[in-house]
């Protein structure tokens, strides 16, 4: 019997941490600026204090990150670092420098040391390697495919493999991009990625003479010509490059989405499966865990009926590049690329979420526009259910003013009587079987949970997420 498959999710803040463990991840990872490559992490060392308190307390587990690719101006930080570590107790500790795995290892023996994706690790020799030196679990990297993933659980089956499941996708070797340092100044493997491989580029000829020329796309000739690429070991598969007024964007990935696959990770016995998003919303820690999660469930309790198509619907609310397989499958195909557009795109937009209740009253963080007679949905942790209620008006939290509409900033917060609105809730998009008591929402809504506020998209917003949505299902036939 194989061992029921960990949830794993990001923690870029506090808030997201509790957002993740309530709806439904069975661990977490996070760190802290200096500590490891989350440079834009909202994490300060008395959050993580309480965050490991928390998710302790809930029965799940929490590991930190030291995993950044340390200079020597780095390694005197070091000592205080792992005195930090050996005082929180996290059940593992993320690293990737060799240096940094063997200074903790003999000075904190007692923590569980854990092997970073970006050491890498494409084999099971190199499994095996890091097994040797006391690795109690190996991140496998993206460029790993099933096949080869299989193997190395057949020949490894004595230590704990973790590998991506879902999240976006970096052009450049898990994350070795030197892009970023070359046109930023900004180092990737530090924690600080400019995130270059998102960004829009034109298109030039260089004349024989020396002179460089760009070339113009205008009304007139936008549709007399294409431009193709050919690499060289794949003589005949051409791949698009698409430009427009704006540039083109031939080095950015879709965002990996390995559900259609999630039979593959858990028939195989995959210990850990990782979800990348540190700088997304709560939303989308709160939508992924859940899915995921249902997902996950459902698989194990009926194998035979699972379809990966009941749980895409949630994941494409959430603004997304298009999603691809990774290299699940083997190489990457044009299809795993958007050379049209850096923008995400979805249906819908991040509403806010409950920070505290006050007796019948919850106290709503806005994170969105939200106008009179719009609608927000509640996320119910543990369901995949939402309740839906429409606003009249809106009370400031803090002033008391009423007014007909409300926008996100400087931590706008709402009153939400709940009182007032028990009889107008709205489940799935039908009417409740029975009226609800506030009490009875409490339970369903605790503290942290999320809403969301549709955002339909139109014109040829709508036609891109349409043609992404029937790539990925082409992508996804066996």
């Amino acid at each position: 019997m194989l061992n029921k498959a960990e949830l794993l999710l990001p923690a870029g803040s506090l808030t997201k941490l509790k957002t993740a463990i309530l709806y439904g991840a069975d661990a977490v990872y996070a760190g802290t600026p200096d500590m490891c490559l989350r440079a834009q992490s909202k994490m300060t060392l008395e959050d993580l204090e309480e965050g490991i308190k928390f998710v302790h307390d809930h029965g799940k587990k929490i590991y930190l990150t030291l995993n950044l690719f340390m200079h020597n101006r780095d390694t005197a930080k070091l000592p205080q670092f792992v005195d930090t570590l050996r005082r929180l107790h996290p059940d593992g500790v993320l690293i990737a420098d060799p240096g940094v795995f063997q200074y903790v290892k003999d000075h904190a023996p007692e923590l569980n040391l854990f092997v970073s994706t970006q050491a890498n690790i494409c084999s099971a020799l190199a499994v095996q390697f890091w097994q040797n030196q006391g690795a109690k679990l190996c991140v496998l990297g993206r460029e790993v495919t099933f096949e080869e993933m299989k193997e190395i659980r057949e020949k490894c089956p004595d230590i704990l493999l973790e590998c991506f499941m879902h999240g976006a996708m970096c052009m450049s070797y898990s994350g070795r991009c030197l892009i970023s340092n070359y046109l930023a100044d900004r180092s990737a493997n530090q924690g600080k990625c400019a995130h270059c491989c998102r960004w829009h580029y034109k298109l030039h000829l260089r004349l024989k003479d020396g002179t460089v020329k760009e070339i113009e796309i205008n009304e007139q000739n936008k549709d007399a010509f294409e431009f193709l690429i050919e690499e060289e070991f794949r003589p005949g598969e051409l791949f698009e490059v698409v430009e427009d007024e704006h540039g083109g964007y031939m080095l950015n990935s879709k965002d990996m989405c390995l559900l259609p696959r999630l039979p593959d990770l858990l028939n195989i016995g995959m210990d850990s499966l990782k979800v990348e998003g540190r700088n997304k919303t709560e939303y989308y820690a709160a939508i992924v865990a859940r899915t995921y999660r249902q997902a996950i469930d459902d698989y194990y309790q009926n194998p035979e009926e699972w379809n990966y198509q009941n749980y895409m619907d949630d994941l494409y609310t959430l603004q997304n590049r298009g999603y691809c397989l990774g290299f699940h499958d083997g190489k990457l195909t044009n299809i795993s690329q958007n050379y049209e557009y850096t923008r995400t795109l979805g249906d819908w937009l991040f509403a806010g979420s409950i920070i505290e209740w006050q007796g019948d009253t919850a106290i709503f963080e806005i994170r969105n526009y939200i106008d009179k007679g719009e609608f927000i949905d509640f996320l119910i942790p543990g369901s995949m259910n939402n309740l839906r209620i429409t606003f009249e008006e809106f009370e400031d939290a803090d002033s008391g003013e009423i007014t007909s509409k409300v926008s996100a900033g400087q931590r706008k917060k709402i009153r939400i009587d709940f009182s007032k609105y028990a009889n107008q809730l709205m489940a799935a998009g039908k009417t409740l079987q029975k009226d609800l008591t506030v009490e009875e929402i409490k339970k369903l809504l605790p503290q942290y949970s999320v809403a969301r506020k549709p955002a339909p998209l139109t014109g040829n917003n709508r036609t891109m997420l349409d043609r992404k949505k029937a790539e990925f299902a082409q992508l996804c036939q066996k």
